[in-house]
């Protein structure tokens, strides 16, 4: 009979070639399940062999130790997975995971932004651009642009930093992006980016900026950096100094916030959720469903304004 690392090995080969696993998943993936392969190993269970009654106790163990809720479930979810695969070729008969649920998670509400905090976040990055040259005004320029699209697609910071030149082919009022998974998908850009986004290309026409060598690389937002553009952690830094200049606690700014914003705001203003899901990005509905304490919240003021028995 394969040993327990084969069998995890296969599971982790399957994950990375037809689901597109990135390689932090992988690893995560095969600590959690080696752990649990030791778990067996000491009760002299081979992983082929294992009874609900097994899973069930390795559910007891990990909480006993004292490990945190979302760590527990990140445990199990992955055992889950793997039997699932096991089961579907044809290495198990039936899945001991099965009936095995994880710890209830209370779901932290996604920090965000009001409309207007993230009006006078953009508004004081456009007001940087006045009166900069050179390498200064492409880098007013290209917070500025990156802001915008920011919020206006809600795509993730590394997807934003790492856009190629090339998606700029093709019609001027979508952006292709290649997100998590390789998975394909298409975000429009509003008007006010297309305009930070042009204004941000044309300081390429400038000779007088001398950076013109840079602006013409296969990056967007091409940087010397060892990535050949704009880290994430830059961005996030450059972003936090843009709040303090515009009033605002840096602490509660970050890329990711400002895509909740964008979930946020969209939903607010009558957006379903599905769409939502499609336009960041999400494999799966339930991650969207963070957002659901918008739609609840909109329901209530529609009800409190328009019903007839909440007048009064």
């Amino acid at each position: 009979m394969p040993n327990a690392n084969s069998d995890i090995t296969q599971f982790l080969e399957m994950q990375a070639a037809e689901r597109g696993a990135a390689a932090n998943t992988i690893e995560a993936y095969r600590r959690d399940l080696e752990h649990f392969a030791a778990h067996l190993d000491r009760l002299d269970k081979p992983l082929r062999q294992a009874l609900p009654a097994d899973v069930a106790g390795y559910a007891r163990v990990i909480a006993v130790d004292g490990l945190a809720p979302a760590s527990r479930a990140r445990r199990l979810s992955a055992v889950r997975q793997l039997y699932k695969f096991l089961v579907g070729e044809g290495h198990v008969a039936e899945d001991p995971a099965a009936r095995q649920s994880g710890p209830k998670l209370s779901r932290a509400l996604p920090r965000t932004l009001s409309v207007a905090e993230v009006d006078r976040l953009i508004e004081t990055a456009r007001k940087r651009i006045d009166g900069t040259v050179g390498r200064e005004r492409v880098r007013a320029l290209r917070l500025h642009c990156l802001i915008e699209l920011l919020y206006a697609t809600g795509m993730r910071v590394t997807e934003l930093v790492s856009l190629p030149r090339s998606v700029l082919k093709g019609d001027s009022r979508v952006l292709t992006i290649i997100g998590k998974g390789r998975r394909e998908r298409l975000v429009p850009l509003n008007a006010t980016a297309r305009v930070a986004l042009d204004r941000y290309l044309s300081v390429g026409e400038d000779a007088e900026d001398g950076v013109s060598p840079m602006l013409r690389t296969k990056w967007l937002f091409a940087t010397t950096s060892a990535e050949g553009y704009l880290t994430r952690q830059r961005m996030a830094q450059e972003l936090k100094e843009l709040a303090a200049e515009a009033g605002l606690d840096p602490e509660r700014v970050s890329p990711h916030v400002l895509r909740h914003a964008f979930a946020s705001h969209l939903l607010d203003r009558g957006a379903d959720l599905r769409t939502v899901q499609q336009l960041l990005g999400h494999a799966d509905i339930s991650t969207t469903e963070i957002y659901t304490h918008v739609l609840e919240e909109r329901l209530k003021k529609l009800v409190l304004e328009h019903h007839p028995l909440a007048k009064g």
